[in-house]
């Protein structure tokens, strides 16, 4: 049975605040023009583009999901979190390197507090964003089962279009600082963990953590982290209606010529129904539907790693998934945090390597 060995990840007794949602991504892109024509074919809808910038939305009543600006190179700089309260933000700034209680010049407005994680990343916490009208989206496709056929005297026939986003899901990181990183999101917002997969020495390898809304159900993840070597955006997730949306994805995507990631299959922890595509600037983005929800009273469950536990069913993992990319970048990083990441030994590494390089 797995165990887990370390302090982390678990739930903070006391959390300086709860974040309520994923509000947005922030990336800087080379050409906004070829962004702006992947995630249209993705099904992302557009709000705003100039020559600096480009936004995009989901159906849900976010003012925007996407935020990307022009840049010589490709970089992912952080995502936004909607807190509850004005309250919140004050609490925040009052953090060691939080900046002071701002405007936002961003579609919808609002105030927000910048601060950065323990492996970098910016997080703006946001209050007070004024929220668009929802747009409309097709129901999902009724099933016929052998006891159950709602669909009498019809046939199934979805729309042959880009996949309607409802909304941005989840993001994925993987981190060096994998302790601090996870203690300063469960201390700091809230988050708790739904899942770990451990290694054979009760290390952590991968959190899944959720949103603490109480009584109210929430997405088995909204932030996921990996122990890695260095700070790296892994994927974004975007949920659609039903698995149809999922498999008209695949094929508008295909058809238009951008390359897949991995998909179609049915996550293990999460239970989500997939599919990964990689954009022209190599991030890569996943289609899903139909993922678990949980209260705030479900406790943590532990699991060994391993590929096999990454789907139930589908398309094997290919190994350019996880595969990382060697840089000069890579390296140095490497080596730098395995002098000084208390999470990281030249044994995990291996470990880590045979399952996922």
């Amino acid at each position: 049975m797995a165990q887990l060995k370390t302090p982390q990840p678990q739930r903070h007794p006391a959390p300086t605040t709860k974040a309520q949602q994923l509000g947005y991504l922030l990336f800087e892109l080379p050409d906004l023009g070829k962004a702006d024509q992947f995630l249209r074919d993705f099904g992302l809808r557009p709000v705003q583009r100039d020559n600096e910038t480009l936004y995009m939305r989901g159906t849900e009543s976010c003012a925007f999901c996407y935020r990307a600006t022009q840049a010589e190179t490709e970089r992912f700089i952080g995502f936004g979190l909607i807190m509850e309260s004005r309250a919140d933000l004050e609490a925040l700034s009052q953090l060691p390197g939080a900046s002071a209680i701002e405007h936002l010049d961003y579609p919808g407005g609002g105030e927000c507090v910048r601060l950065r994680d323990p492996s970098g990343f910016l997080v703006e916490a946001v209050y007070g964003q004024t929220k668009a009208a929802a747009l409309p989206h097709r129901e999902a496709m009724p099933l016929n089962y052998e006891l159950k056929t709602p669909r009498i005297n019809a046939t199934q026939r979805p729309p042959i279009t880009p996949p309607e986003i409802l909304k941005l899901g989840h993001v994925v990181l993987e981190v060096a600082y994998f302790q601090a990183s996870c203690e300063w999101y469960t201390r700091h917002f809230g988050f708790i963990p739904s899942d770990v997969q451990v290694l054979d020495d009760g290390s952590p390898a991968v959190v899944f953590m959720r949103l603490d809304l109480g009584d109210t159900p929430a997405d088995h993840h909204t932030l996921a982290m990996a122990q890695g070597v260095m700070p790296v955006y892994s994927h974004s997730a975007y949920e659609v209606v039903d698995a149809d949306a999922v498999g008209m994805g695949q094929r508008v995507l295909r058809e238009q010529g951008w390359n897949h990631a991995w998909g179609i299959g049915r996550h293990i922890l999460g239970s989500q129904i997939f599919d990964y595509w990689q954009d022209p600037h190599g991030f890569k983005l996943e289609h899903y539907c139909d993922g678990d929800v949980f209260t705030a009273d479900s406790p943590m469950g532990i699991h060994e790693v391993s590929r096999k536990a990454m789907s139930q069913w589908g398309q094997k993992m290919p190994k350019s998934f996880t595969k990382p990319k060697i840089t000069i970048a890579l390296i140095k990083a490497t080596l730098h945090n395995l002098r000084h990441s208390p999470d990281l030994t030249i044994r995990k590494l291996i470990t880590l390597a045979k399952l996922f390089a």
